[in-house]
């Protein structure tokens, strides 16, 4: 049988994905296409019909919409995403200090020919020794005998893509069948990690998670393009720009928009939003097949005023500025973890506590002007003070 997205969209689908496509949307009371999305991810609707798309030269077909566990409690929510058709599951080593791991591996006991994993080491592990170690830990905690796609967790530059250590111990596993692929995964500087990628003359690397959303630059779009062009399957997060608390703004929430505006990018084969509850399972895998809408763009334009006064894109462009070398992204990250809809003060200062001490917001106590730049207008000094409070 074909993929959905390759023989079209059938009747089912289309009614189930709340007949709102842009023309619909343009046309139709901005009310009315706002029930029809509700009525698709009540809890009395069906679960949509699975879209895949291949993750670049794995030749893996995986679902649009796939299962972000980082903060999934238990494992049943995810076994409901897999027996509806989910079939990639995103987890790491460090996610609630190896317990997220177990998770995963209860919810797809009995199912493992029909999904794919995908797990990271932890982020400073660079040696041979090391990346052995995390991936032996993690098949083990998984329950499994190989990882689909083990990937370098959280990397801000292009070095540690090319450390022959790292690149020996995963051709081991590679040879031993205990990984199948390998990637990367990057918040920060994604330009230059995607460029390295494609660049490498070894094309040792398959895929990429790179942060993408609404909100990131054309240039990260451009690198996503040569990248997904070259090989490279691209898997996106942080496609809810935080998730942060819109209630005011009415009783839809943006972040199906948010997921379909990535999704609307042919070169993305998947975005892993979170899943914490059947709620936000119900609300993100609806939009596979959906198409991006004016309704939706006016809802992420009034998402964005929202989140404006706040929301930090972790671009990194205000570091040069600073004189201690504060990791001024990273901290900003951390205090989306504690505040955004993640909702997870543990995460936020594991993420903070991850820096070196000189990098962490306590230098800029000393300070008295502050001499980094936000391009978005945030004020720098005010949000390192309260991270000194939030993340200590």
């Amino acid at each position: 049988m074909e993929p959905a997205e390759e023989r079209g969209m059938n009747r089912r689908a289309f009614i189930k994905a709340g007949v709102i496509g842009t023309a619909t949307a343009m046309i139709a009371p901005p009310a009315f296409a706002d029930t029809l999305q509700r009525m698709a991810v009540s809890d009395s609707s069906p679960f949509p019909e699975p879209v895949y798309r291949t993750l670049g030269r794995t030749g893996l077909k995986i679902t649009t919409v796939s299962f972000g566990a980082m903060l999934t409690p238990e494992p049943e929510v995810i076994r409901v995403a897999l027996e509806h058709g989910v079939n990639y599951i995103d987890t790491a080593r460090k996610y609630m200090g190896g317990k997220n791991e177990e998770i995963v591996g209860k919810a797809v006991k009995g199912m493992r020919d029909k999904v794919y994993i995908a797990s990271k080491t932890l982020p400073t592990s660079q040696s041979k020794a090391d990346i052995i170690r995390d991936v032996e830990t993690s098949l083990k905690t998984l329950g499994t005998d190989y990882i689909d796609v083990i990937q370098l967790h959280n990397l801000t530059d292009k070095e540690r893509i090319f450390n022959a250590g790292t690149r020996e111990a995963l051709t081991q596993l590679k040879k031993q069948g205990k990984v199948r692929f390998c990637g990367v995964t990057t918040h920060k500087n994604e330009v230059e990690v995607l460029s390295a990628l494609v660049d490498d003359p070894d094309k040792f690397f398959d895929t990429c998670l790179v942060k993408f959303n609404y909100k990131s630059d054309t240039s990260v779009s451009n690198a996503i393009d040569r990248a997904a062009t070259a090989g490279i399957g691209i898997v996106a997060m942080k496609a809810m720009v935080g998730g942060y608390d819109v209630s005011g703004l009415g009783r839809i929430t943006p972040f199906q928009a948010a997921l379909k505006w990535v999704l609307q990018n042919p070169k993305v084969t998947t975005s892993i939003p979170g899943m914490k509850d059947m709620a936000q399972l119900r609300e993100n895998i609806a939009v596979m097949g959906m198409p991006f809408s004016y309704a939706d763009l006016r809802r992420l334009e009034r998402y964005n005023e929202a989140i404006a006064p706040f929301y930090c894109a972790f671009c990194g462009k205000c570091e040069g500025g600073c004189s201690h070398g504060v990791e001024i992204s990273t901290i900003n990250r951390a205090l989306m973890y504690a505040e955004g809809g993640y909702g997870d003060i543990s995460l936020a200062r594991a993420t903070y506590a991850e820096l070196p001490k000189q990098s962490t917001a306590v230098s800029c106590v000393d300070c008295g002007n502050c001499a980094a730049r936000c391009v978005r207008g945030l004020d720098i000094s005010a949000k390192m003070s309260h991270a000194r409070t939030v993340l200590a």
